[in-house]
């Protein structure tokens, strides 16, 4: 990334006035379709046309390792990161699964898992460590590897876009990240850490107790702290990669699809660099974590689904992809009262 790394400029918005009457216009009454509207809407201002296309999707999966693991906030042991990139590899998750059934590219891009892969042509090497130190007693990262993060997620987008893709969906995989997703919002938002704090992968009540006090002892530790150093204090490599990669998105008009709260805790730290970054990203559910509903309010953003869902991998993303196919479909191909010939409400 060049030095206007965070400058996302905001959406010209010339087209906004004749998209509304083209969508107004549909055989339809006026707003019957609700939140597809809002989303052809939002498509054609990101591309700034009447006739916006959704070119070549795909799913990147964003894994690293967190050195808090280490004090035992997860339901499951450290391992389960690179064993789940291998199930990734191997297509058997269930973003692959949900992919493949919608016609999605995905790849899987390894930002800091604490293993040694071999090559695989699924697989990005982005590796800036192997796992993060433990931020209860100190950064997470060096500010040296926070902007290589960034850096790396915003040259993976930037080859995407180089390939033909306007449409990127982003999830993640990292035991540890439901705690770094927390303390990033604690930072950035001002949320309470017993607000923004859930129970990630499944842990018991003792477990989150247990959460509780590590995440708050590492809190404690900084004061209020600016954008960049929260994500170094507090993030992970595939969190910061993330923000990277959407910063760049926004940068070149790519219509991102946001995930659940890890994911979002990225898009709160690339809307929080460069707020017009917001205007790209369609936020695709509200997941069962506790922080994530807090989140999406500060952002000021409604999410397209509640299901509940609360696995990551980029699983809510990629199910929004045929609200977002549709939504372009209806305002490209949906008959006016005027071509279809229908009559107008008196």
């Amino acid at each position: 990334m060049n030095d206007d790394r965070f400058t996302v400029a905001p959406l010209p918005r010339t087209v906004e006035a004749a998209l509304r009457h083209r969508i107004d216009r549909k055989t339809k009454p006026v707003g019957s379709l609700g939140r597809l509207e809002a989303l052809a809407l939002q498509a054609g201002c990101v591309q700034d046309t009447l006739h916006p296309l959704l070119r070549a999707p795909q799913v990147m999966v964003f894994a690293g390792d967190h050195g808090l693991a280490d004090e035992g906030v997860s339901a499951y042991p450290q391992d389960v990161t690179w064993q789940m990139v291998m199930n990734f590899l191997a297509e058997g998750a269930a973003v692959n699964v949900m992919a493949r059934s919608l016609g999605l590219d995905l790849c899987v891009v390894d930002a800091g898992v604490k293993h040694d892969f071999g090559p695989h042509p699924r697989l990005v090497p982005a590796k800036v460590a192997p796992g993060t130190a433990n931020s209860r007693h100190g950064p997470a990262m060096t500010p040296a590897q926070c902007l290589l993060a960034l850096d790396r997620g915003a040259a993976l987008v930037q080859r995407a876009v180089a390939d033909g893709r306007n449409v990127l969906a982003f999830g993640e995989m990292g035991i540890g990240n439901s705690s770094a997703a927390a303390l990033l919002l604690h930072k950035l938002a001002g949320v309470p850490i017993g607000v923004a704090t859930g129970r990630g992968t499944g842990v018991d009540d003792a477990g989150l107790r247990h959460k509780l006090q590590v995440l708050e002892a590492a809190a404690a530790r900084t004061g209020a702290l600016a954008p960049l150093a929260a994500l170094a204090e507090y993030g992970g490599f595939e969190i910061a990669m993330m923000a990277g990669a959407m910063l760049a998105a926004a940068q070149a008009r790519v219509l991102i699809l946001v995930d659940g709260f890890i994911t979002s805790s990225a898009a709160l730290v690339a809307c929080t660099l460069a707020p017009a970054a917001r205007e790209c990203m369609v936020f695709a559910h509200c997941s069962a974590e506790a922080g994530h509903h807090v989140l999406l309010r500060h952002l000021g953003v409604q999410p397209l689904l509640d299901l509940g869902l609360r696995l990551g991998e980029g699983t809510g993303a990629v199910l929004a992809w045929p609200l977002l196919k549709a939504a372009v479909a209806m305002l490209n191909e949906m008959a006016s009262f005027e071509s279809a010939g229908v009559a107008d409400r008196a």
